[in-house]
């Protein structure tokens, strides 16, 4: 009996002591931006995302006198019987941009967009229908700005920003930041430019990420932050766990009876 309480023990410590050294982490795979001698750019400061095929934007016309903007929001010609919620929701008519990049108004027709920022792409709709209003207004803004983020975070998903200039901190803020288990030095990014797929590393815990043209982000980019070695350690033991503990409680027993 002894010996099995030794076998016992043993095993028992065994486990422990690689279940607590495999987590061990250290500060420099921790950290984020750890301090170091990169001299931050401002380069990518002023990135704005441009508009691309399928994006989803919604534009209201604006002028002095409302009634001129009637026939370029369409939707906003209602019965007087509609509601002050009904008429607010109308007010805001949504164009998707075609596959040549290009989006239909009322009146203008097609309009190209793709390439253009959402700034200059309302200095561009402005030119265009002051042929019709004086001192035409132009509100745009994307409907469909989603970034997923995946993998080792507290709360993956598709997030809907706010805004076109967003961060991948932010992202992985919005998504509950990284959990311990995730791996900080490569996260990947994977962006649709022109219709390809590219995938990108970014470093968290270095200040070179900073200066990343990747560092700010574009509609439909998808953070993928993979785990590290431990937990993935830990999932193979929790698959295997149910085979240890039969194959030890037959070592056990062998034991037991070759010691009687």
């Amino acid at each position: 009996m002894r010996l099995i309480s030794k076998y016992g023990f043993a095993l028992g410590f065994l486990t422990a002591f690689l279940m607590v050294f495999s987590s061990c982490g250290s500060r420099k795979n921790m950290v984020y931006l750890q301090q170091d001698s990169t001299l931050l750019s401002t380069v990518y400061e002023q990135h704005v995302p441009t508009i691309q095929p399928n994006d989803i934007l919604t534009i209201v016309v604006s002028a002095a006198d409302p009634k001129v903007t009637a026939p370029f929001n369409p939707v906003s010609s209602m019965g007087g019987g509609a509601t002050m919620q009904t008429a607010e929701l109308a007010q805001r008519p949504t164009y998707t941009v075609d596959q040549e990049g290009n989006i239909t108004l009322p009146m203008l027709g097609k309009v190209k967009v793709a390439g253009l920022t959402r700034l200059e792409a309302i200095e561009k709709l402005r030119t265009e229908l002051s042929q019709y209003i004086k001192d035409p207004g132009v509100n745009m803004n994307f409907n469909n700005f989603r970034v997923s983020v995946l993998g080792e975070v507290a709360r993956p998903g598709s997030f809907i920003m706010p805004t076109e200039r967003v961060t991948v901190l932010e992202a992985l803020g919005m998504a509950g930041d990284l959990t311990i288990r995730g791996v900080r030095e490569n996260i990947l990014l994977v962006r649709e430019v022109d219709g390809h797929k590219t995938m990108h590393r970014l470093d968290l815990t270095r200040q070179e990420t900073l200066n990343s043209p990747y560092y700010y982000l574009a509609q439909n980019d998808v953070i993928y932050v993979e785990p590290n070695k431990a937990q993935i350690n830990n999932s193979k033991l929790g698959a295997n766990t149910n085979i240890i503990i039969s194959i030890a409680s037959l070592l056990i027993t062998v034991i037991s009876v070759i010691t009687r």
